[in-house]
């Protein structure tokens, strides 16, 4: 699967598709690329290339690689789900999605393992129907993105984890936090504990217990207090 970020004709120009993904579920046109794709079912018009109202038609929303097997897709195509793109695993997984348990098969293991899951036996392995359902109960408020209180200050959070700070999204990343742009992350400021956690907490949990997400590079600039 080859996917690549495509744009749609208007008059005599080519602008963006609305299909690039915020920390906050938002889809926006913008000409940045991000490492990942992914989809929350079809919730596109193939004819137009645009979205329809509808922000999701399934419960499994996926973080899927770009390029799997060689084989080639058309971006919001006919009787096809929709392609979203992420800047990274950690918006994503903001977001509300998780790995996907086909063409990122090793990652979606990890990030079932460190899933928090107690009415779940030991011995019983958590299935992905189970994830998506208690990532759907944290991740909407009706129909709009859900935020989450801080259970703890802000810079104790592990990496990965995304914050709503001073208006924007933030990425936490060695207790400081990154604000977040399609382009990729500025640097790090205070964590601020009046800060509201975007991030699901049962995906929280995941990263607290050694789930280690894919971070754009940007995020690699900069260098923290040890």
């Amino acid at each position: 699967m080859r996917i690549v970020p495509q744009g749609r004709r208007v008059g005599d120009g080519v602008v963006p598709l609305q299909n690039r993904m915020t920390p906050i579920g938002d889809m926006e046109a913008t000409a940045a690329r991000g490492l990942f794709t992914g989809n929350r079912g079809i919730i596109h018009d193939a004819a137009s290339r645009t979205l329809k109202t509808r922000r999701w038609t399934s419960r499994a929303w996926l973080i899927c690689v770009l390029d799997w097997r060689g084989v080639r897709r058309q971006v919001m195509g006919p009787r096809s789900w929709t392609e979203l793109f992420f800047l990274d695993e950690a918006v994503a997984l903001a977001a509300g999605h998780r790995p996907c348990f086909l063409c990122r098969r090793a990652a979606a293991l990890a990030f079932r393992d460190r899933f928090p899951w107690p009415h779940c036996a030991a011995a019983v392995q958590l299935r992905a129907r189970e994830i998506d359902l208690t990532l759907h109960a944290q991740r909407l408020d009706g129909g709009r993105k859900r935020l989450h209180a801080l259970a703890s200050p802000a810079s104790s959070l592990p990496d990965g984890a995304m914050v709503l700070q001073a208006g924007s999204p933030h990425l936490i990343l060695h207790g400081r936090a990154l604000p977040w742009s399609h382009a990729g992350y500025g640097p790090p400021v205070a964590a601020l504990n009046g800060a509201q956690l975007i991030t699901p907490p049962a995906t929280v949990a995941a990263l607290r217990a050694g789930y280690r997400p894919t971070l754009h590079a940007s995020a690699g600039r900069f260098r923290f207090p040890g």
